[in-house]
């Protein structure tokens, strides 16, 4: 008797991947991760990547800003530096580290872009003669941009800083000082709104030092930095000739 043919087995297939209602929001290929947790993680990610940009603008400007002002600032031959001020002596008010115009103060950098002064500001202004720098520093905290210049450096080259001056002078300051020689420099004093005084921040200061005048470096740190003191004060309000009343 012939033998009876062998029916074939049914090709053996893959177990189909069932959808399971119960669980909404699962992200294809990442098996039981939620979409949540995901969308979650890209947040903290960005908020991480966000506080490391602060940290690196210095507080109060951005790190596209101060990249533009370090280009420029190398490019005229000047140095450029972000150094955080001192923190006041009483850790609450920074006018009492000078309650007169001769106490001695200290401050991180010189000239000084930012810590302890004086309770009144000066008179927004180009000046000729020296500003007592207790004074300037507040001014630097209202939001200004300070230029300052050594006795050695030539009239000529004032001539050129009281044009650029100027030509856009709104929370803008011009003195000289002692002790800067034939140097000039420019000071600002930058801060995130609403967070001076918080936490211990108080700030950054930045200062650059030129051996001539470059309109172009010295545009560059002006729109970097100018109007974006601690205090929050606008640009707009630092106008040329006012100033505190005085009693």
């Amino acid at each position: 008797m012939a033998k009876k043919a062998k029916t074939p087995r049914p090709p053996v297939q893959a177990p189909k991947r069932r959808h399971d209602p119960k669980q909404p929001g699962r992200v294809p290929g990442l098996g039981s991760v939620p979409r949540w947790a995901l969308v979650a993680g890209v947040v903290a990610v960005a908020a991480i990547v966000a506080v490391v940009a602060v940290a690196v603008s210095g507080g109060g400007g951005s790190s596209s800003s101060d990249d533009k002002v370090a280009s420029a600032m190398t490019a005229a031959g000047c140095t450029l530096n972000a150094v955080k001020p001192l923190p006041p002596k009483n850790k609450v008010n920074y006018h009492a580290d000078s309650p007169s115009l001769t106490t001695n103060v200290k401050w991180s950098t010189f000239p000084p872009s930012g810590g302890g002064h004086y309770g009144l500001w000066a008179i927004w202004g180009f000046y000729r003669a020296a500003v007592n720098p207790r004074q300037v520093v507040h001014n630097l905290e209202h939001g200004a941009v300070v230029i300052w210049w050594g006795p050695k450096v030539p009239s000529s080259t004032v001539d050129q800083l009281e044009q650029f001056y100027q030509e856009s002078p709104n929370a803008m300051f011009g003195t000289p000082i002692a002790g800067l020689d034939s140097k000039i420099a420019l000071t600002a004093w930058t801060s995130l709104p609403g967070s001076y005084y918080a936490k211990g921040n108080y700030g950054m200061g930045h200062i650059a030092i030129c051996k001539r005048f470059d309109e172009k470096a010295f545009k560059a740190f002006r729109n970097a930095y100018r109007g974006k003191g601690p205090e929050g004060i606008p640009a707009s309000s630092d106008t040329p000739g006012s100033g505190p009343q005085t009693p």
